[in-house]
């Protein structure tokens, strides 16, 4: 069995600068991804079929068929994966193991797997959720059954299943633009490793409506020419119709604010998860122990960024 982490996204900073015709907006956003996250694990199975089953915090009524974006990467991946011909499973993305090891359906010649998905994340909060969950399928079947397909070829596929997925298949921080199409890799110095407190006020939050209530007003464009830039002059334009829909996202921000150490604090993508950035381990869990003991309904997951 082999396990991939569904690593959390986090919006740095969010611009909406105009919606296109065909629906979708145009955004410039700084992705980064926290160590933690979802969990998925998986096993080969010889009947080249696939089933999927949740556990966790975040599992209950949750859709574990053919409809979840884990199980639709995965025969998305299927449908295209090299090896499927051969009906052979592989440790890892270069070594076949052929019938000395692995499993083989001589019927079908068609690979499959039984997916286990732990979700510590909560649904509709704004940090990639199920977009990273279908990722992380991607990433863990392409090495359980040796496609050997690189992350570009692995984007292609999470494209055709998602806007984000694309982006949480490479899981390091991005610039991303377009309706999260467009990516390029960013290294700013200083943002691996920041400690991260991840905040949600127990409250799902749907993208769509969010979107809907954007004012349509375009405040410019995003520097990331430097992570201080994207601290001074990066902000989220989802925030305002977010905090209409869900006002606990402004008592959320508020406590990160307040809290000694922050270097930075905003919401994430659509909400209504909102994080905080600190100078410190140490400052990130006095903030941690504080905001657990005094708001016991709220959801927290402290990490560091990738």
């Amino acid at each position: 069995m082999l396990t991939e982490t569904a690593y959390a996204k986090v919006n740095l900073a969010l611009h909406v600068r105009r919606r296109r015709e065909d629906g979708y907006h145009d955004l410039e956003s700084l992705f980064a991804f926290v160590d933690r996250g979802d969990v998925l694990s998986a096993a080969p199975r010889a009947d080249g079929g696939l089933s999927l089953t949740i556990s966790g915090p975040f599992a209950q009524g949750l859709d574990s068929g053919a409809h979840n974006l884990v199980m639709r990467a995965a025969q998305s991946l299927q449908s295209v994966c090299p090896e499927r011909s051969r009906g052979t499973y592989a440790q890892g993305p270069s070594t076949s193991l052929g019938n000395s090891g692995g499993v083989r359906d001589d019927a079908s010649g068609q690979l499959g797997a039984n997916l286990h998905l732990t979700k510590n994340l909560p649904v509709a909060s704004g940090i990639g959720g199920g977009s990273a969950d279908a990722a992380a399928a991607l990433r863990l079947l392409n090495r359980l059954w040796g496609c050997n397909l690189t992350d570009r070829a692995l984007c292609v596929i999470g494209e055709t299943l998602g806007s984000d997925i694309p982006a949480c298949v490479i899981s390091q921080s991005l610039r991303v633009e377009g309706r999260g199409e467009a990516l390029e890799p960013l290294d700013l110095p200083g943002l691996s490793g920041i400690p991260i407190l991840l905040v949600n006020p127990g409250i799902p939050l749907g993208t769509a409506p969010v979107f809907r209530g954007w004012d349509q007003v375009d405040r410019g464009p995003l520097d990331t020419s430097s992570l201080q830039a994207v601290i001074s002059s990066g902000r989220n334009d989802l925030e305002a119709p977010a905090r209409a829909l869900v006002p606990e996202i402004a008592d959320v921000l508020e406590r990160l604010r307040s809290t000694p150490g922050v270097t930075l604090s905003r919401m994430s993508g659509s909400g209504a998860t909102c994080f905080a950035l600190y100078d410190s381990p140490a400052a990130r869990a006095t903030a941690e122990q504080a905001l657990a003991a005094e708001y016991p309904a709220w959801w927290l997951m402290s990490g560091m960024l990738r």
